[in-house]
């Protein structure tokens, strides 16, 4: 049967007045199924019992179901989540002081193939749908409250697979999520992290979603980008600039570059002078992340002394930069591991 969820708030109407309900019948099931996040027909207590019976005939609701939870000794909560068709995705709920946020995934597995990320060794098995996504963040809205005793405050497309190519559903997930008849979130705790598509990236910048953009840079000169990032031979850094000049020009959001640093490979000079040059041609700043191995020999050389000199030189020509400390490391599921494995494995 079909997922309810799948049809709008206008199809949903329709549906009603074909089985001789008022309109109305929709917006009371929409709420339930968008913002109150009801997995269950048969719960939708202000709908008569033959009516609810009458929907169920029809369709059914797929939610998703936490497979594994694992706790870092950190705080940090991943969630190993099945899906409808036994597919597999990981979220991850990552708490601070201050805030909690979400990470989710978009995609199972990643259509892109970054030579430093675990996601990318999987094969893309499928897009996630909407109510997937809106799925994940309920779910750690629900953990925040259980866990921390406060509500989600974030939430990162940072997870399983590049936003960028699950577009469509990316941003249908992000109304529901911010709109007050979904769950009302604020827009602008909403972080979406691209590797870079220009041409998707733009097309966010058109959707007046109000959320942040990150693009997943590493390096800001080209012949290094295409070794690492191997997908990126098909979207030059100027490409690139070029949509993150248009997104600033259309939001006003500054853009975030996302910064791995690794010995040997763009721990020198030459490679902190392209960012600075890079990050100058648009209003932005710098997050160093700590960088997650996941085997990669190449990449496991975290160098500390580099990024020591990334903050020194960055701040110097009046970057912004900021260093994200990692989390979640002990149960992979800090930045880059997520790949569907367990700690025991």
């Amino acid at each position: 049967m079909k997922d309810i969820r799948t049809l709008s708030l206008d199809e949903l109407k329709d549906y009603f007045v074909t089985l001789g309900e008022k309109p109305f019948r929709a917006k009371q099931v929409y709420d339930w199924l968008w913002s109150k996040n009801l997995h269950s027909i048969d719960e939708m207590t202000n709908l008569s019992k033959n009516l609810r019976e009458r929907i169920s005939q029809e369709f059914t609701i797929n939610p998703i179901a936490v497979d594994l939870l694992q706790k870092s000794a950190d705080g940090t909560i991943k969630n190993g989540v099945k899906l409808h068709d036994g597919l597999l995705v990981e979220s991850v709920l990552i708490p601070t002081e201050t805030r909690t946020t979400a990470c989710v995934s978009s995609q199972v597995g990643c259509s892109l193939n970054c030579e430093f990320c675990a996601t990318a060794k999987l094969k893309r098995m499928r897009n996630l749908e909407v109510a997937e996504i809106v799925d994940q963040v309920a779910l750690i809205d629900r953990q925040s409250k259980l866990y921390f005793d406060r509500p989600l405050s974030n939430i990162v497309f940072m997870g399983m697979g590049e936003p960028m190519m699950n577009y469509k559903n990316v941003v249908e997930a992000i109304r529901k999520i911010t709109k007050p008849e979904g769950l009302g979130m604020s827009p602008r705790r909403i972080t979406v992290s691209t590797s870079g598509i220009p041409k998707m990236i733009k097309m966010l910048a058109d959707e007046d979603l109000k959320v942040k953009l990150a693009l997943s840079l590493h390096t800001a000169i080209e012949a290094k980008r295409n070794e690492i990032m191997p997908f990126s031979e098909n979207f030059p850094l100027t490409e690139i600039m070029d949509s993150l000049k248009y997104w600033y020009e259309k939001t006003g959001n500054v853009v975030t570059f996302e910064y791995c640093v690794w010995g040997g490979i763009n721990d020198k000079d030459e490679d902190i002078k392209a960012l600075i040059k890079y990050c100058r041609q648009v209003p932005s700043k710098v997050n160093l992340i700590q960088y997650n191995p996941i085997g990669e020999g190449k990449f496991d050389h975290r160098s500390i002394a580099a990024e020591e000199k990334y903050v020194r030189e960055l701040t110097k020509a009046g970057i912004t930069v900021m260093v994200r400390r990692s989390r979640g490391g002990d149960i992979d599921a800090a930045c880059g591991q997520l790949a569907n494995k367990t700690a025991e494995e």
